[in-house]
This record gives C-alpha cells, sequence and structure tokens, in this order.
C-alpha cells in the first residue's frame, strides 16, 4: 500500500474538496489517461487496486503511471466511544481527488487494450471517472 515515508504532523484537517483540478489535470506522460469526474477521497487501498486492475489487463505490454499519492492522514475513533475525548488515531491516508484530476496513464498498448485496462479500474472507485486520450 501507498503510504508516506514520514510527515510533519500526524493528524490534518478534514478541508473542503471545492473546484475543480488546476494541477494534473492533463495526460502527461502516457497515451491514455483515466480522469476523476467528482470530488472524492481515494484510499491507498483503491489506488492499489486500480493499479492492479491494469497491470493484470496489459500483461507486462506496456508503461503505467500513477498519478496520484495518498499524503492526507484519516483519523478513526473506537467503535462504542462516547463524544469528546479529543481526535481519533490515524487509521488510513487518502488523497484528495477533485474532477479533472488524472489518476491514471497507460502507453504502450493499442487504443482497445488501454481502454478495456482502465474501464475495469473505473470499476474500483466510488466516484465517476472517464477515459481520455492525449491531446496532439
Amino acid at each position: 500500500m501507498l503510504s508516506p515515508k514520514r510527515v510533519k504532523f500526524r493528524k490534518m484537517h478534514k478541508g473542503r474538496r471545492a473546484g475543480q483540478a488546476t494541477r494534473g489535470a492533463e495526460v502527461a506522460f502516457g497515451g491514455w489517461g483515466l480522469q476523476a469526474l467528482g470530488a472524492a477521497w481515494m484510499t491507498n487501498r483503491q489506488i492499489e487496486a486500480g493499479r492492479v486492475a491494469i497491470t493484470r489487463f496489459i500483461k507486462r505490454g506496456g508503461k503505467v503511471w500513477i498519478r496520484v499519492f495518498p499524503d492526507k492522514p484519516v483519523t478513526h475513533k473506537p467503535a462504542e466511544t462516547r463524544m469528546g475525548k479529543g481526535k481519533g488515531a490515524p487509521d488510513g491516508w487518502v488523497c484528495v481527488i477533485k474532477p479533472g484530476r488524472i489518476l491514471y496513464e497507460v502507453d504502450g498498448v493499442d487504443a482497445a487494450t488501454a481502454a478495456e485496462a482502465l474501464r475495469l479500474a473505473r470499476h474500483k472507485f466510488g466516484f465517476p471517472t472517464r477515459i481520455v486520450a492525449r491531446r496532439k
């Protein structure tokens, strides 16, 4: 699973997911990409599940770029705990996804193979995505 080696602070504010992605919104490395159409928190497990789905389908035929990294800690309080007593312990890592963000890129395979691999990956997420081609 992806996670930072070290962070400056253990816990982070929740934040807001308003607006469009200004960075990482263009296909930069591969020929095809998977673009988010909605705002969400993408967990490190979802990122890994999407990567596995893509790499299994293309069978070492091409190259895959992961364009997101889970650098935000998420906390949870134990079950059946009363309110108060501070913030919960860190439980996992997420990446803040805004609409327009490119999640994965694929190259080195034909268009049909890339489209099917990215289609399999989109089923791993709880937010809408689309498959985009690199601009000439």
